[in-house]
């Protein structure tokens, strides 16, 4: 790390197919050992089977799930360390839609930070 310089945020490449940086994103967390089309296979498998199920573009759908459980993007690594391509496929699209759904737990751990945050805040204004 520079002692003077800032350190520049280089900017996400949105993807070719989709044209979305989230999408190269969730690429990126998926691949595992420099391997970028197999991650990128994996991802749009992935999209594709959410729009055949919803019905909606999948880039919308996928940053309605993202949006749901903003705090908790933790099940992406999780999945990113699986070596099976079609389990792989059906986990990432499930868990998607279950975020989409406010549903799996992604959400539920989020729903349980939130609930602990709000019970901290009732004794804030206390010193110990």
């Amino acid at each position: 790390m520079p002692r003077r310089a800032e350190i520049q945020v280089r900017p996400v490449e949105p993807d070719p197919v989709y044209s979305s940086p989230l999408v190269t994103q969730v690429i990126n967390k998926v691949m595992s050992n420099g391997k970028k089309s197999t991650a990128e296979a994996i991802v749009y498998s992935a999209l594709e089977r959410i729009s055949e199920k919803t019905g909606k573009p999948p880039v919308e759908v996928l940053e309605q799930a993202v949006k749901t459980v903003t705090p908790v993007l933790r099940w992406l690594v999780d999945y990113a360390r699986q070596r099976r391509e079609k389990g792989m496929v059906d986990k990432l699209s499930n868990e998607i839609l279950d975020a989409l759904n406010q549903q799996g737990g992604a959400f539920k751990r989020k729903d349980d930070v939130y609930r602990m945050a709000q019970a901290n805040k009732a004794f804030a204004h206390y010193r110990w």
